[in-house]
């Protein structure tokens, strides 16, 4: 009997498996005396200037956030996300995890191992861990992202995306970022199945 397609399946952990905005609001509202109300969702995919931020302090807030207070190890899990990949990998995909958290020189060894440590007692099942910029370069059947330039560098190389919602992921130059798009585990399920089964959805 010939061998079925391994279904590949590459998750992207901030903002996907992890609420990265949410540790680093309590990080930025702790070491400035603000009130984390006062820092929205970003709207847009520009270092969060909605909290006053440029790339260069979002450097420095980020490295700070994962150096001295490891959210890397502490952000709380979407809510959901756990249970479906379990489900999703029990039906046979393989669970490719995707992210380009190696980006702060110097950091490099505590944010692997903090991503591990992370996975592992959140109970995030996977194949494969890939710490890489270019997403595609991996090849995954489908994947689930939310950061925009990602959605559109993968589907402009042929790559299959879903986009996990937030705010800034919503528009691209002022023109609508099209789906599939997840608000959250539950859709991003469905869709994912639709992507990677088609005919042959499995429950």
């Amino acid at each position: 009997m010939a061998r079925t397609h391994e279904r590949i399946l590459g998750v992207d952990v901030d903002n996907v498996l992890a609420d990265y905005t949410e540790a680093l609001r309590q990080v930025v509202a702790e070491g400035t005396g603000r009130d984390p109300a006062d820092l929205p969702d970003p709207a847009t995919w520009s270092a969060y200037e909605e909290w006053g931020l440029n790339p260069r302090t979002f450097d420095q807030w980020h490295r700070r956030a994962v150096v001295d207070h490891r959210i890397f190890q502490h952000v709380e899990p979407i809510e959901g996300a756990a249970a479906a990949m379990h489900r999703l990998s029990e039906d046979g995909v393989r669970i490719r995890i995707v992210t380009h958290r190696l980006y702060l020189s110097g950091t490099h060894a505590l944010v692997a191992s903090d991503t591990v440590e992370w996975l592992e007692e959140h109970d995030i099942p996977y194949w494969d861990l890939c710490f890489v910029a270019r997403k595609g370069d991996v090849g995954c059947d489908v994947y689930i992202d939310d950061a925009p330039h990602n959605i559109l560098h993968l589907r402009e190389r042929g790559h299959r995306a879903i986009v996990f919602d937030w705010p800034y992921n919503r528009e691209v130059d002022g023109e609508p970022l099209d789906g599939p798009r997840a608000t959250d585990w539950e859709e991003a399920e469905a869709h994912a199945r639709d992507l990677l089964f088609g005919q042959d959805r499995l429950f």
